[in-house]
């Protein structure tokens, strides 16, 4: 399997950019030079991610995000230990 990430990767199976397989893996993120655990949404060329804003819930039980813009850097977590 390749270790290239894609530009843009989601957490939210309904989303087009969702990957099950990559998700596997262990996808990190680096926003702003912080690691990042609550990321639901990434876009590296665009500059944001997608977090969890609390523990709000919309109607039908999703979390409710917040856009934040920055420098997103993803990375495996199996490329990052053989590393």
């Amino acid at each position: 399997m390749t270790d290239t990430l894609p530009d843009r990767l989601s957490n939210d199976p309904k989303s087009p950019f969702h990957d099950e397989a990559l998700l596997e893996r262990g996808v990190g993120i680096r926003f702003n030079g912080v690691e990042k655990t609550n990321v639901e949404e990434y876009c590296i060329s665009e500059g944001w991610v997608r977090v969890a804003a609390g523990k709000a819930r919309d109607r039908f039980g999703n979390p409710l995000t917040i856009k934040l813009k920055g420098v997103v850097e993803a990375y495996l977590h199996d490329a990052k230990d053989g590393e």
